[in-house]
């Protein structure tokens, strides 16, 4: 959908679903070669990946790779040291990044996941992390010294930064974030005159109470996915063509002028 108008949604300790439906999972972590040699992605094991090395800045830990997917009943692992504030992944492929296992990192860390073609959760997607979560299709992350860490030109020696990530560049034409599932399987023994039971959803998008889940990209798609963060928040964003501003605990805002799809 073409024109000016913004589409975003803002929940707290919220969770959303609506209908299901599948999407065919191609499995693959495979590094690129953008980083300094000595500090590229380091990626062992299939279907349970462990992805090691990466590029250290102060808190922040920088991963690029040519493709990111995780196969039903797989996981992606980010081994990163404790300390690590900001985990921060590009795609720099051509390809959609399908996950349908489980995304888990270690200690506290903030992971963002950023690939400009696309990003499908599907209905065995979990997240294990122990901060915020920020998937985005924009081309890239920017920080407050004005460093951006870009997916679609990614540099091949790219000076990185120790800076704070607070924002993201928005392409003309930023591909599409779906999210699939089965729901909460609601109930109730009489509709409209008891509440509603809801039931326990084992898979789903979920970050630890108090943090942020955030979607930022095309046309958000959600079927039947579950997204959780109690006592946190719930932020999607459908935009394109502008900047995405990232606030205190990745509230999101938008520049005069960003076009919604």
């Amino acid at each position: 959908m073409n024109g000016w108008h913004l589409k975003s949604w803002f929940l707290i300790g919220s969770a959303l679903s609506v209908l299901h439906c599948t999407q065919p999972i191609a499995a693959q972590v495979v590094p690129d070669n953008t980083l300094p040699a000595a500090e590229r992605s380091q990626v062992s094991g299939n279907p349970n990946f462990q992805i090691d090395g990466g590029a250290r800045r102060g808190g922040n830990l920088f991963h690029s790779f040519q493709s990111f997917s995780v196969p039903t009943g797989g996981s992606a692992f980010f081994n990163n040291a404790a300390d690590v504030q900001n985990i921060l992944t590009r795609v720099t492929g051509g390809s959609i990044s399908n996950i349908d296992g489980v995304i888990r990192d270690q200690g506290t860390a903030n992971l963002f996941l950023l690939n400009p073609n696309g990003i499908v959760f599907g209905a065995g997607a979990q997240l294990n992390i122990g901060g915020s979560f920020v998937a985005s299709t924009a081309n890239s992350i920017n920080f407050a010294d004005n460093f951006q860490y870009n997916a679609s030109n990614p540099q091949t020696t790219p000076l990185l930064t120790v800076s704070v990530p607070i924002g993201l560049q928005m392409g003309s034409n930023p591909g599409r974030i779906a999210v699939q599932g089965n729901g909460y399987n609601i109930s109730g023994t009489a509709p409209f005159l008891t509440p509603l039971i809801r039931g326990n959803a084992s898979t789903g998008l979920k970050v630890p109470p108090g943090q942020t889940l955030a979607l930022i990209g095309g046309d958000i798609d959600i079927q039947g996915g579950v997204l959780q963060a109690e006592q946190g928040r719930i932020e999607l964003g459908s935009v394109r063509d502008g900047i995405v501003n990232l606030g205190a605990g990745f509230a999101l805002s938008y520049l005069v002028g960003v076009r919604g799809l």
